[in-house]
């Protein structure tokens, strides 16, 4: 280890048993990471990769032992009564595990986004700037139930040069300590320190708060990544910069250009293909002009399908298994299999609904007429916008940027995947030949 900070026992830090100091716990963490920054900023592209690799491999080698620590937080879930879509989100398997370590291998092919020269000029007196591409520091991830994130969060963080403290969920527990021990296996091997990675080894609620706190002014973001209430808890009490969107109220709309074959089948892969993630299309809006061709069998590919359909006056009309929608539904993140859906008069009342009632997180056209997607695309201020293509492509892995950390619908710094580059900050570098200032 390069760092001279010890890193906290974990060892003895499971749920139930003997209380520890949390404020305590947190500020070490947190001590522990703003050292490592400095080892991290020194640290080469090589050594940086080579952690990765590394840990990809024992994520490949420990898939078994993974597995084994996710049955026991499934279990403990579904004990608990937890959701379906929820249970979805944090089940592991051998695919899954795969994903995870092809994600790690994925990042360290990508170049490294520190040090990149963002600009350059010359001023009249001879002084040439740059504006160079920096790490931002320490970063604190706060997440629910999908235990990936621990791999996605901590490798984008260590390869922009970032240390990492991450708070998963108490639900994956095990899960994210299992994928935890893989990263710091990679940390060790590339000479790097462990503490570039860290994770809160304890359930308590409680360690959010010293996060949000900022841990004695070493953290320099959050980003939290979860429900509704988790996200909305970190943007009222976090005293440093966040990162995060409150949910995902997604919309495809149906334009009166659109093919029927192509709007069945992104609008099956857009809500159908995973329920669970923040890309799931939520409300379906269909332009009157095609409301009685495309309607009903949209709606009856839907229902067929397994997934409710709450819709409105027009589309109640096309099955009776519809359920009427209600006001609140038009605002809602289901995360599960049901929808709203609504007729809508023209383009003018999609994009009025979507400013309404959107969380600028993802929308959707799907139209022939390029001069509608167009505007469409100009209109509509949310942070990933489509033309013809599903929803569910709202992911930083599938923008070929290896993973993400979440999607940031904020308008500062980082919106849509944050991932590499929104992980960094800048400076100016200047070089001059003996000038004074007048």
């Amino acid at each position: 280890m390069n760092s001279h900070v010890q890193p906290v026992s974990t060892s003895a830090q499971a749920p139930g048993q003997v209380p520890v100091d949390v404020p305590a716990l947190m500020k070490g963490l947190g001590a522990q990471a703003r050292a490592a920054v400095h080892a991290l900023g020194l640290a080469s592209t090589a050594a940086k990769n080579l952690a990765l690799t590394k840990a990809a491999a024992a994520l490949r080698r420990d898939v078994e032992k993974i597995i084994a620590a996710n049955r026991t937080d499934m279990e403990a879930a579904t004990k608990a009564g937890v959701s379906k879509a929820n249970l979805d989100r944090l089940m592991l398997d051998a695919g899954r595990v795969e994903a995870m370590a092809r994600g790690l291998d994925e990042i360290a092919e990508l170049p490294d986004p520190v040090g990149r020269v963002l600009s350059t000029f010359e001023r009249p007196n001879g002084l040439k700037i740059e504006r160079v591409a920096t790490p931002l520091g320490v970063i604190g991830v706060i997440y629910e139930s999908r235990p990936n994130v621990t791999a996605d969060a901590g490798a984008l963080c260590l390869k922009a040069g970032n240390a990492a403290i991450l708070r998963g969920g108490s639900d994956s527990f095990h899960s994210s300590r299992a994928i935890h021990a893989c990263l710091a296996e990679g940390l060790r091997a590339a000479g790097l320190p462990e503490t570039a990675i860290q994770i809160v080894p304890v359930t308590d609620r409680a360690a959010v708060g010293e996060m949000l706190k900022g841990l004695d002014g070493t953290i320099d973001v959050i980003v939290p990544r979860g429900g509704k209430s988790l996200v909305a808890r970190v943007q009222d009490e976090a005293r440093v910069p966040v990162f995060a969107h409150l949910e995902g109220i997604v919309h495809m709309y149906v334009h009166d250009k659109a093919k029927l074959d192509m709007a069945l089948e992104l609008l099956r892969n857009g809500k159908l293909r995973r329920t669970g993630v923040c890309g799931a299309t939520e409300t379906l809006l269909i332009d009157r002009q095609v409301a009685q061709s495309h309607g009903p069998a949209l709606v009856k590919m839907l229902l067929d399908l397994g997934c409710e359909v709450r819709g409105d006056e027009t589309l109640r009309g096309t099955d009776p298994r519809v359920v009427p929608a209600s006001e609140q539904d038009w605002s809602t993140e289901y995360l599960d299999a049901i929808i709203s859906a609504k007729v809508v008069d023209g383009l003018d009342a999609a994009i009025a609904h979507i400013e309404h009632y959107g969380s600028h997180h993802t929308d959707c056209i799907i139209t022939q007429d390029q001069a509608a997607a167009d505007r469409f695309l100009r209109e509509v201020d949310s942070a990933i916008v489509l033309h013809n293509a599903s929803t569910q492509f709202a992911d930083g892995g599938e923008f070929g940027f290896g993973a993400e950390i979440g999607i940031a619908t904020g308008r500062m710094h980082a919106r849509g995947p944050v991932a590499l580059e929104q992980l960094t900050s800048f400076k100016y570098r200047i070089h001059g030949s003996g000038q004074t200032r007048p």
